[in-house]
């Protein structure tokens, strides 16, 4: 993002958009049926034409400009009416669709200002930043959507910012202005040690690899730790001396832990690290509050104690039932203790739950899962079809996990959805682990497994129709928001982390938990080709502006002010350049991740667990895992 590039169309030196998309993503109306609100944009006068140019590449009929001076500023933002406002100082213009991403989030939160991203540069891009939601920025500009009662006439921008209440203003995570400038002083970088139990491959050791990466393109120092690559021993085992030996050299201002249970049972590591560091564990899941599980389900226990009568002691991550009340009451003390960790919950579900398990002395804060929005972007439907091998005319629904049939993830309610679809003209594409495809009983099926390639993985989201989930343990739900960015809604169960992964009516449809109301809506969208189109228009906007790498950081930068771990000061949170690389209309794109899932089984293996499930199911019995816990060992002792 440093090179300098002059656009023809605007004749900027350091342009740093790429051509405006062929086809307007902005629907007619609003989700709910509303017209978009009527904008009007004030410019300086005298601004140079590529300002003007930059208004009309919107595609957003309902606004009108206006020019302004110094002195006749104050008389134009005091005068009456029912329009929004957006006021840009000299120097700045509109980014891509920066008045379809304002207006929205202003309509759809009812909020009186919202703010997104200036892209700061000169002869190359400086950075990025957004106004902090205390204090007086240094300059406030066209980055701000004025609801019609928020500004009062008042010509002093900061001020009016400034005076609104916390709830009624909201920043949005993608860019709408582009200012010549260089970039603000940045506050001190935090050194942030990012820690997980086995790595990040899979969907919650992906979820925090990202948050990882979002934090040091705010200018962090950030570096990546494993607890283990001991998986058999994971039961065993509560002490990690080198790695704690290693993140004390480190002496970090932050440590930001997630997915642990793969390497251990407990979270005694975890409340070692707290009692050293402010440290802050991400609820990718419910582990750190139940005695054993993941998930409780429709279990009880853990609002009074997990015990022994545990129903599901075998399943991942397994413990021996006797161990499990002593290893809930562990985990609490560590919760609970006042030098222990910050709890964090990706959707508001997630952080009711961690209110009503955890210790009352727990603090629970909500954070933004980060997703690489500049990947998962709407592409040519039918040119990646073409390149996948799919059918061009057929509508294809997808479904999308790591492990498709999984415990947690409904199958036998998504099989049934699907069968009461699946015709001729009708396809599913099932992307994930799925060791015997015929139990969809569906002939229009295509399974390619597991996809390591975020970009890969872009390309087959893009080429559906529709997404589907009939899972009902989500903390959040990360495939729907993947798949809203490629501009696919996805059809959900109205529970758990998926009524925030899942916008109702704007980014896909929540249905209730009864049998058949899967199947009942996935009809009606599968025929509803206007609704389908609609929806992924609203998805993209909305899950932009939510969950992009931007937005993650804004969400933490809270969490680390309300710490003191930042100063709560009129600085704005400040990006490195390579953060416009996020989003779809940079000239130049980040690449996705690689390797993001394990390697797809070899036939044997899937034949071998095939026969495994048959005869014991999902479950992993003691003497097995203790019998691979030796081997394990004597492995070790070997090499």
């Amino acid at each position: 993002m440093s090179g300098s590039i002059t656009s023809p169309a605007c004749g900027v030196t350091g342009w740093p958009f790429g051509p405006a998309p062929a086809r307007a993503l902005r629907p007619e109306f609003l989700p709910d049926g509303r017209s978009w609100p009527v904008i009007r944009v004030l410019s300086p006068a005298g601004s140079p034409p590529e300002v003007a140019a930059s208004l009309v590449g919107q595609d957003y009929p309902e606004h009108h400009h206006e020019t302004y001076t110094p002195a006749t500023l104050a008389d134009r933002l005091s005068q009456d009416g029912d329009c929004a406002t957006l006021v840009l100082l000299e120097d700045e213009m509109l980014a891509p669709g920066a008045l379809t991403a304002l207006a929205f989030e202003m309509a759809h939160r009812g909020a009186l200002a919202v703010a997104g991203l200036r892209v700061l540069y000169d002869e190359a891009v400086s950075g990025l930043d957004v106004p902090a939601l205390a204090g007086h920025p240094d300059t406030i500009g066209g980055e701000i959507l004025w609801a019609p009662s928020a500004l009062k006439g008042d010509a002093a921008l900061e001020a009016a910012w400034a005076a609104l209440p916390a709830a009624a203003k909201f920043r949005i995570g993608r860019p709408v202005i582009l200012r010549r400038g260089q970039a603000g002083r940045v506050a001190k970088p935090l050194t942030i040690v990012s820690l997980t139990g086995t790595g990040t491959v899979g969907g919650a050791g992906v979820a925090h690899r990202r948050l990882s990466d979002a934090l040091a393109l705010a200018h962090h120092k950030v570096t990546e730790d494993i607890l283990s690559d001991r998986p058999a021993a994971a039961e065993w085992t509560d002490s990690f001396p080198e790695v704690e030996a290693r993140i004390a050299a480190k002496a970090p201002d932050f440590v930001l832990i997630g997915n642990v249970h793969g390497a251990t049972r407990s979270l005694d590591v975890v409340g070692r690290l707290a009692s050293a560091h402010p440290t802050a564990l991400v609820l990718h899941d419910l582990f750190p509050l139940t005695g054993r599980c993941c998930h409780p389900r429709d279990c009880t226990r853990a609002e009074t104690g997990c015990d022994a009568t545990c129903p599901t002691p075998d399943e991942y991550p397994p413990l021996a039932p006797n161990r499990i009340a002593g290893m809930h009451r562990r985990k609490r003390a560590v919760l609970g203790a006042e030098a222990g960790p910050l709890l964090l919950a990706n959707s508001a579900w997630t952080r009711a739950r961690s209110e009503a398990l955890a210790p009352a002395s727990a603090v629970t804060r909500p954070v933004s899962l980060a997703f690489p929005t500049g990947i998962f972007r709407r592409g040519d439907k039918g040119a990646l079809r073409r390149r996948l091998g799919l059918p061009e005319g057929d509508v294809l629904i997808l479904v999308s996990s790591v492990i498709v049939d999984g415990p947690d993830k409904g199958f036998a309610d998504l099989r049934d959805a699907l069968r009461a679809v699946a015709r001729p003209g009708v396809g599913v594409v099932a992307i994930g682990r799925l060791d015997d495809p015929a139990k969809l009983g569906i002939d229009n099926l295509v399974a390619p497994g597991l996809i390591a390639s975020e970009e890969q993985l872009a390309a087959w989201y893009g080429a559906c129709d529709l997404h589907v989930t009939a899972s009902r343990h989500e903390t959040l739900g990360q495939t729907p928001i993947e798949a809203g960015l490629c501009g696919v809604p996805t059809l959900a169960y109205r529970t758990s982390g998926l009524t925030t992964s899942v916008i109702d009516g704007v980014s896909g449809r929540l249905v209730e938990m009864r049998p058949g109301a899967l199947a009942e809506s996935l009809t009606d969208l599968v025929a509803d080709d206007a609704a389908r189109t609609m929806l992924g228009a609203f998805a993209r906007i909305a899950l932009e502006n939510r969950f992009s790498p931007a937005a993650a950081v804004l969400s933490l930068d809270a969490v680390l002010r309300e710490r003191g771990l930042i100063a709560d000061g009129p600085e704005r949170t400040l990006f490195e350049p390579a953060m416009l690389g996020h989003f779809p209309f940079a000239a130049e794109r980040l690449r996705g991740a690689e390797g993001t899932v394990q390697a797809s089984s070899s036939p044997i293996v899937r034949r071998l667990r095939r026969t495994k499930q048959a005869v014991l199911g999902r479950r992993m019995p003691l003497f097995v895992r203790r019998c691979l816990y030796l081997a394990d060992s004597l492995r070790r002792r070997a090499s």
